[in-house]
């Protein structure tokens, strides 16, 4: 196996891009390019690398420096590949977290009375607020939300990943109403980030004159999860009773109908805690 081979191998199980051994390799072999020289020098069409610039950044592999008006693409050193792995580790360890809690919900619901009509689950912690999150999943109608402000800045970016292509797989549908606080947190994150979106968002907007937004509530089938996590103690809780849920919703429905039209910001969102959170 050679030098290129190895490294795309490693890269790839790595869950990158397997162009990007080739254009990390190019650079390393010939040194830094601009993007006509690096297309010529990899074989791989401009357009493909403009198209690539953002995931090459964020590898950490590749650091862009701009003269006179163009980029120079310049390889990072080798040791910049063991970061890769720790990252990996990393995601590894928090799939392993969400199959706890999953293994831990399962087993409440079988020890649960079925016929109960009414309970109260309190969660604690960022694993108890991913639990609540990933729970809204499962929703079999639309999720509405009231948003205080974006979910991912306070989850890490691999758990908001499946947790948004879970939603999208499943169809679900979203709407929110938000305030200043979304909006700032919203798109501050899409300036550094480029992500899945959900595919059915729609939001409303109130200013926090009218309807001040202290924290986000959800309510999806016959649940209101409650989501608090501005201060320094994390936590959410969820209601289960069809009837709390009703008058919620109908709650929601009042709100949504004297909010204003919002654009569709960075896309669909999710925050919070909704089916969208």
């Amino acid at each position: 196996m050679n030098s290129l081979e190895h490294l795309r191998s490693y890269l790839t199980h790595a869950g990158l891009n397997p162009k990007i051994a080739e254009i990390y390799h190019t650079l390393q072999y010939y040194g830094p390019q601009t993007m006509s020289e690096l297309a010529r020098s990899s074989g791989i069409e401009r357009i493909q690398i403009y198209r690539m610039l953002d995931e090459l950044k964020s590898s950490g592999l590749v650091e862009v420096e701009t003269q006179y008006k163009r980029s120079i693409l310049h390889a990072a050193p080798v040791t910049t590949l063991q970061l890769l792995l720790v990252k990996r580790e990393q995601e590894l360890k928090d799939l392993q977290q969400e199959y706890a809690a999953l293994e831990a919900e399962h087993q409440f619901h079988a020890q649960s009375m079925e016929r109960a009509t009414t309970r109260v689950q309190f969660y604690e912690g960022l694993d108890g607020i991913k639990q609540m999150l990933w729970n809204e999943t499962r929703a079999k109608g639309e999720n509405l939300a009231i948003l205080r402000d974006n979910m991912q800045n306070k989850t890490n970016l691999a758990f908001f990943k499946r947790w948004v292509r879970k939603c999208n797989e499943r169809g679900l549908h979203f709407r929110g109403i938000i305030g200043d606080d979304f909006i700032r947190t919203q798109q501050d994150w899409y300036i550094k980030h480029r992500n899945e979106r959900l595919d059915h968002w729609k939001s409303r907007y109130v200013t926090q004159s009218v309807f001040p937004i202290p924290y986000s509530i959800v309510v999806y089938d016959d649940v209101i999860a409650h989501y608090n996590w501005n201060n320094k103690r994390m936590f959410g809780i969820e209601i289960h009773d069809a009837a709390v849920a009703a008058v919620q919703r109908q709650f929601f429905e009042l709100l949504w109908d004297n909010a204003t039209e919002a654009d569709d910001l960075a896309g669909q969102v999710a925050a919070p805690s909704p089916r969208s959170l």
